[in-house]
């Protein structure tokens, strides 16, 4: 009997063992997972910022009048640019996005600058970029969610407190009016 309970003993630790294991891979897995989503956004901010310097290029010939927008633009890149947490980085973004919208709005008094072929060029790669970061911001905060939802849960909360695993943050908007849908105007 007591070689029974020796036995049974031992299957509960090594499952116990096991269990651990297993979790921390788990956790260390998502948690990769969440900095892979993160470097996917950050490849895309990069070649955001790479092309705002061209854009800004294009247009100080037609905007001599704008100086300010345009310094405006490249203070906002210039600052989204800095390495920092993933709420610094979205504030920094949400500052540029604001910059650029300004931007826009001041190109529409500008008919020769919107019929240049290299501005349309380079608009239509900044959209296709914006809409490319949109992605892969849903991606990072679908896989945030993800590890957050397994940290919290009990018995991997457990396992990811002895290991200090924490809770990662969301690429959030915080400007309310960025949530606001634009509007498009066809004059």
């Amino acid at each position: 009997m007591t070689t029974g309970i020796l036995v049974a003993i031992l299957v509960f630790l090594v499952l116990l063992i096991l269990f651990f294991i297993s979790t921390y891979n788990r956790l260390v897995r998502l948690l990769n997972e969440v900095k892979n989503a993160w470097a996917q956004i950050d490849v895309q901010l990069k070649r955001r910022h790479d092309l705002i310097p061209n854009l800004v290029e294009t247009v100080k010939g037609y905007m001599q009048h704008e100086r300010a927008t345009l310094e405006n633009i490249t203070q906002a890149r210039n600052m989204a640019m800095r390495p920092g947490s993933v709420s610094e980085r979205a504030q920094a973004e949400q500052q540029l996005n604001q910059a650029l919208h300004n931007f826009f709005v001041v190109v529409e008094n500008y008919p020769d600058l919107k019929a240049n072929q290299n501005f349309l060029a380079l608009q239509e790669e900044l959209t296709s970029t914006e809409n490319r970061i949109s992605f892969a911001r849903q991606a990072y905060n679908d896989t945030v969610m993800n590890f957050n939802n397994v940290i919290q849960m009990f018995p991997t909360n457990v396992v990811g407190a002895m290991f200090g695993f924490k809770e990662q943050s969301f690429f959030e908007v915080e400007n309310v009016g960025e949530r606001a849908v634009p509007k498009v105007s066809f004059q």
